[in-house]
This record gives C-alpha cells, structure tokens and sequence, in this order.
C-alpha cells in the first residue's frame, strides 16, 4: 500500500504477546470479554454463508442469540477472533484479501448501547474494517429558502472530483424518468422498516404516508469511491445523525434574520401563501434547533451568498485547493493464504497490533500484520483506520 512504512523483523520481535491461544473447536471461536463470551460460528443457524453469533454470561450461566445488526461477513475458509477492546472484538477472516481480511463484532460501543437500550435482548452489530481514513461526511442543514441548496450546488461545481452525494432511500414508486440507485434506492416499506430497526439507517422521516431515509451504506458508499460524502438534511435528520456513530463535520446554514428570510420565500414565487406560512414556521422551529449545544459544529450566516460560499470553503479547508478527490486504495492485493491450516499459536497481540501467522510449512514465514490504533466510524458500516500489511522474511530469523 503506498506510504506503509517499512517494517523490519526487529520492529516486531519482543512486543508481541506470543502463544495467544485460540478458544476453537471446527469453525468456532470463543472470545471473552468481561463477564461474556462471544461465540462465533461460520454457520449462523439460517444461513451457511454468513457467521452466526451466540453469548453466555456467566454471572447468569444463560446463553443468548443476540440481535444481530449490520452486514454480516460472508463465511470464510476458517476465521480468528482477538478481542481488541472492551468494546469490539476483531474477526480475521481466511483466505480473504487484505482489503476484507477484517471485520468487528462491536459489542459494547456507543453504537450497540444505544441500540440496546431500545431493545429487551443482548444486541451485536458487524462493522467491515477498512484500510486508511478517509474525510468525514459533511452535513449541511437550515431552514428552507436560506440558501444551503445554492451554496452545496457551487460547492459541488467547483470541486466535481472531491464531494458526492448519497443516494437515499423510499417507499414511494418511481416517478417518470427516474432511476433506482441514482435518483434514489426505491424499496419496499417492509424491508425499510426492519432495516430502520436493524440500525442501518441514520435518519428518516413519513412525508405523505412514505418513508424517506438516509442509509450508512449510502454514505459510505460515497467514501468508498473516494469522495466526500454531503447529507443536505433537516435539522431533526442531523439530529438522528449526531446521536449514531458516523463522525461528521455539521453545519448550521442561517439567515441574517427572520424577516430576511421570510423575504427571500416571498420573492422566489413559486409558493401559494399557505405554504410560505408553513415554512415559516418550520423555519422557525429549525432556527431555535438549530442553536442548541452539542449539535452543530459551525453555523454561517448567509447575508451574502459569495461571501458566506468562500466561508463555506475556508471553514472545510478548500480555499486556493484544486478540486480533486482523493485516489482510492489499491485493490491489487494479496490473499490470507492457508489462514485455517495454522494451529495454536495463529495469533499474536499487543494493544492494538495483531500479528497473524499465515505459514504453515516451508523456509519462509508469512505473516500479516494488523494496525488498528487509530479507528473510527464503527458499527454498522465501516470501522476505518486500519493498516494491514503482508510480510516476509525467513522463519530462521523470526526465530533467531
């Protein structure tokens, strides 16, 4: 991967905890954390090519099928499951690419007790790990006619190569000349609705008997490419957005005053008076959100359009910057060769190094180490921040 540093046998000799032991029995790994133990099944019960996930908990000596949220990984040829935290534990996954070779099993984030304080039984989520960082979505809202609209438009003309949007999610039927997965993904209110309650969704609304939403899949999907992902929601959606475990930029558009803003409505022409009114006082309940502590990270008022837009750029560090996106990661990688075949002594760990042993025969040792000190995002999209790194170098002097 371009800009990994290079690693040397004595970078890594002497830190690790060596003979970390695998709790395993055929596709099964057991993992303890505090007063549970994760057990992790390459055979979910329903499905044979996605993991399953039991708890037991000792104090009550009672087993659990929890709730389980996110994407699950796809069953692999043999897995390895560290605990990396007192929050999440890290799924190796065999013969994989280096790209999906990691997966977390949060469950005890922010994310999984919010979701457990809405439910009656144990809650887990599945979140992909994912090499590198990239930047955080940006969320623009305000009161309709002040102007976000117009600003996200030059915003996006400018630099077409570093912003994107996400693509978001209804029940409604598609209307003329519109595309699924462009204009929106069009789905069905059932399969919506479970993926609201599955924690999939960052935000949504009922707007004339239809559910409109934004999904972490949408967003990610856009950092996935490359870009940074832009959410023009309402002042309740960034809400819903700030309460999960997507890290954002938010920003607050407002007007200069009330009656500026009740101006601009009426000279757009394009409303009756019923429904100037009614934005106006939508407005008003998002101007008296729009302050509350914690919520937004920066609010700009738009009394000029050109100077509030180089605000815009300067506060997201675009001023004097040619607009290109960042070039995503190299797909070209290597696999986790025979990852299932190494016994006892798989896995070694320090903090948050994991070293993984992928040899099982021969003069050479192959080994994978894992970086994950600096994570973000979490369940259930992408844990981010990852670095993995494939090494090699004769076993004689790993030894030695």
């Amino acid at each position: 991967m371009g800009g990994a540093p290079v690693l040397s046998v004595d970078d890594l000799k002497g830190g690790f905890s060596n003979g970390f032991e695998l709790k395993s029995e055929g596709s099964q790994t057991a993992t303890v954390i505090g007063d549970k133990t994760y057990v992790i099944s390459g055979n979910d019960g329903e499905s044979t090519s996605t993991f399953g996930v039991r708890v037991f908990t000792k104090s009550t000596g009672e087993w659990a099928v929890p709730k389980v949220l996110g994407t699950k990984p796809n069953q692999c040829k043999g897995h390895a499951a560290v605990p990396l935290d007192e929050e999440r534990i890290l799924v190796v996954r065999g013969d994989s690419t280096l790209d999906d070779c990691a997966w977390f099993l949060e469950v005890d984030t922010k994310f999984i007790r919010q979701q457990r304080n809405n439910s009656d039984t144990e809650v887990v989520a599945w979140s992909k790990g994912v090499r590198g960082d990239v930047e955080k979505p940006i969320v623009i809202s305000g009161p309709s006619g002040v102007g976000k609209g117009t600003l996200i438009s030059k915003l996006m003309k400018e630099f077409p190569e570093m912003f994107g949007f996400s693509v978001s999610h209804t029940t409604r039927a598609p209307r003329n000349k519109e595309e699924d997965g462009v204009h929106y993904h069009f789905t069905d209110l059932s399969v919506m609705e479970k993926d609201i309650k599955d924690g999939k969704f960052l935000e949504f609304a009922s707007v004339h008997g239809n559910l409109y939403g934004t999904s972490v899949e949408a967003v990610e999907a856009v950092a996935d490419a490359g870009k940074i992902c832009i959410l023009d929601i309402d002042v309740q959606g960034a809400r819903s957005v700030r309460s999960t475990s997507l890290e954002a930029i938010f920003i607050f558009i407002s007007p200069p005053s009330f009656e500026e803003l009740e101006k601009r409505l009426c000279k757009r022409g394009t409303e009756t008076e019923e429904q100037i009114q009614k934005r106006l006082q939508n407005a008003r309940t998002e101007l008296e959100q729009g302050q509350s502590p914690g919520l937004f990270d920066h609010i700009l008022i738009n009394d000029d359009l050109e100077t509030c837009y180089e605000n815009l750029k300067k506060l997201l560090g675009l001023d004097g910057r040619i607009g290109a996106a960042p070039a995503p990661a190299s797909k070209s990688l290597p696999r986790l060769v025979d990852l299932p075949m190494v016994s006892d002594h798989l896995v070694s760990k320090i903090d948050h190094r994991i070293l993984i042993n992928c040899a099982t025969a021969g003069p050479n040792k192959k080994l994978v180490l894992i970086e994950a000190s600096s994570l973000g995002g979490g369940a259930p999209g992408r844990t981010r921040g990852l670095d993995v790194y494939a090494i090699d170098y004769p076993l004689a002097k790993w030894r030695g």
